[in-house]
């Protein structure tokens, strides 16, 4: 998001980000296999962020089961194998939040963490969910993990019939770091189409798993039902790239190379 005051999007940054996902100029396919599909664009001289999209067909799962397992943190904590805390910080209006989320990277990389601005939008029979950066006092970087930057991403789902979505998840991120290239290569190849499949996986076990948790209880849906607390826009600030430890991990080897190689 551009600018330097904090705002929540609004239809036009929707349907922008719509147009991003479905577009493929200037995008290269560094990854096609078993309905997925992975793009890429090249990283800008001088610039660290890192632009991905990958695109998954779902034969097997409707766009409202994708929706909601997508917004369901309780969910997330038990599928997200990458996830080390995840929490909603407070509500900004029926269909905007801010939360934390901290992930584990591939060793020997630090793990990362965001603060975000997240809203979502059901448009006709699609959905969109997107997020950026922002800071939030409370909430400062912590010594253990470095502050990522999340410029925009999101996900959009498009039904596709009664039992059958495609999901397309769009990343632009700034790592705060110079990534080793096998970092990059193996996101694309290896990391990006793993997450893809766990969601749909994830997916398959919702419905069962949701009733036996909570089952009534979707605020995504039903914005009466939320127990976050109201946050005014003034609390927060856009995330500056730069003003965030920036390390070199360039050097750095993969550790599960290292390991076979012993």
């Amino acid at each position: 998001m551009s600018g330097q005051t904090v705002t929540i999007p609004d239809d036009q940054a929707f349907a922008s980000f719509k147009a991003e996902c479905l577009c493929e100029e200037g995008w290269s396919v560094t990854y096609s296999k078993g309905g997925i599909m992975v793009w890429t664009q090249a990283l800008q001289e001088g610039k660290t962020v890192h632009k991905i999209k990958c695109r998954m067909v779902c034969k097997d799962v409707s766009a409202e089961t994708m929706y909601d397992v997508l917004h369901d943190l309780e969910y997330r904590r038990k599928w997200d194998t990458n996830v080390i805390e995840t929490f909603d910080i407070g509500k900004l209006t029926v269909n905007a939040d801010v939360g934390y989320y901290s992930w584990k990277c591939p060793r020997p990389l630090r793990n990362r963490d965001v603060i975000t601005l997240r809203s979502w939008l059901p448009i006709g029979k699609d959905y969109i969910i997107m997020n950026y950066s922002v800071k939030h006092a409370k909430y400062p970087p912590k010594k253990d993990k470095v502050r990522a930057v999340s410029i925009q991403t999101g996900y959009m789902i498009q039904s596709q019939g009664p039992n059958h979505c495609v999901l397309t998840y769009m990343a632009q991120v700034d790592p705060r770091g110079s990534l080793p290239k096998w970092v990059v290569n193996k996101s694309s190849h290896f990391l990006a189409p793993r997450a893809m499949k766990k969601i749909n996986k994830a997916c398959l076990k919702y419905l069962e798993w949701k009733q036996r948790h909570n089952p009534g209880f979707k605020p995504w849906l039903y914005p009466e039902q939320t127990t976050l607390p109201s946050i005014p826009l003034s609390e927060l600030s856009i995330q500056h790239a730069e003003s965030l430890e920036n390390i070199d991990e360039s050097s750095l080897a993969d550790a599960h190379e290292i390991e076979d190689s012993d």
